[in-house]
């Protein structure tokens, strides 16, 4: 058995390559699947499943692109009703991958349908040596249970159940392999490390410290940050099947001329990924400033409104792709045109522009 992690920043998603000799399975793929394909390749492996822990929120997964480029089985929570084709599962259920006994849990909490697989490297021993467990426990923290605003309580008395009679049921020694780490606003405060282990968090996570059950629900559900607007939006986009990369619009090259002709219709918008400094100095009137530089996300995800088609400024090509490969990340699928020239070439036709007042 061999376990390799990803981590993608500043959504800090974590996913996992759970690798054998001959196959392999990706555990919560983002949505970008080449490097899972890459990693296969090299090491001469067959991806045959794609394991979801439950339906993401803050991001799209990768896992419909991922079944059709390898004919990999997608494995989901039953109770998630997903409707692309896929193995439903539920508490009870056990499958192997090789020599890796593969059973699984109902963990819900974060979300309704979680489960977490726990992981037995048989050629070992009869002992789980590790546990995926998605957003239900993480490094110094747990999952928020509020993004059913209406079900927050019902949900935390669920996550109770989940974490200390279920995954606090593992022996101290069982790794915990976690779907975000610090950053991510699936929970109030995780730490820096990206795994852990059932005893560490039993003994030293705040949380977990917290063994009534009434204080535990007002503990979680008061002053949790703010849920942005795309967490409930990637969450139906990971259900209904998300469209794989290769087949969203691709973003055309615009001249000045044809980017200010598209910028006149009601049903798109401008957004300038420079830095907040350079747009202060000088932008498109009506754009929106995302700095391609800080949280560009969770922003877009945030404070964009999804139906409407974007326009790209960037001071380059490539930061204009990497842009438009982030905002994919959390279901933003529709840039349809860059500005070539950047601002500058825009500026140099006299056409509109409008400066902001710095300090």
């Amino acid at each position: 058995m061999i376990l390799k992690h990803y981590f993608v920043e500043k959504i800090a998603h974590s996913s996992y390559m759970l690798m054998g000799e001959k196959v392999c399975a990706v555990v919560d793929p983002s949505r970008d699947v080449d490097t899972y394909l890459e990693e296969a390749k090299k090491r001469g492996l067959r991806i045959t499943h794609i394991l979801e822990t439950h339906l993401h929120a803050d991001f799209v997964s990768g896992h419909v692109e991922l079944a059709e480029k390898t004919g990999a089985k997608i494995y989901m929570p039953k109770s998630a009703e997903a409707v692309f084709q896929h193995v439903g599962i539920e508490e009870g259920d056990e499958f192997y991958i090789e020599d890796m006994k593969i059973n699984v849990i109902e963990t819900p909490g974060h979300t309704p349908e979680h489960i977490s697989y726990i992981v037995t490297d048989t050629g070992r021993g009869d002992d789980p040596i590790g546990v995926f467990v998605g957003d239900t426990l993480f490094v110094g923290d747990v999952g928020r249970p509020d993004l059913f605003p209406n079900r927050a309580d019902e949900l935390a008395r669920k996550l109770y159940d989940s974490l200390f009679n279920k995954l606090m049921s593992l022996p101290d020694f069982c790794e915990v392999y976690p779907a975000h780490g610090a950053g991510s606003l699936c929970g109030k405060s995780m730490g820096a490390k990206y795994m852990t282990t059932i005893g560490y968090e039993r003994k030293y996570n705040p949380v977990l410290q917290v063994k009534n059950m009434d204080l535990f629900i007002k503990t979680l559900t008061e002053n949790m940050p703010g849920a942005p607007d795309h967490f409930s939006r990637s969450s139906k986009i990971n259900a209904l099947g998300p469209k794989p990369i290769s087949k969203l619009p691709q973003m055309k090259i615009l001249k000045p001329e044809e980017f200010q002709k598209a910028s006149e219709n009601d049903s798109v918008i401008v957004v300038d990924v420079r830095s907040y400094h350079a747009f202060g100095g000088l932008h498109i009137p009506q754009s929106y400033n995302l700095d391609s530089t800080g949280n560009l996300p969770t922003f877009a995800g945030w404070v964009l409104p999804p139906e409407k088609d974007i326009l790209l400024v960037a001071e380059t090509l490539d930061i204009a792709k990497e842009a438009v490969l982030w905002m994919q990340r959390v279901g933003i699928d529709n840039t349809i045109g860059f500005l070539e020239g950047g601002l500058h070439s825009w500026a140099a036709l006299g056409l509109p522009v409008s400066y902001v007042k710095q300090i």
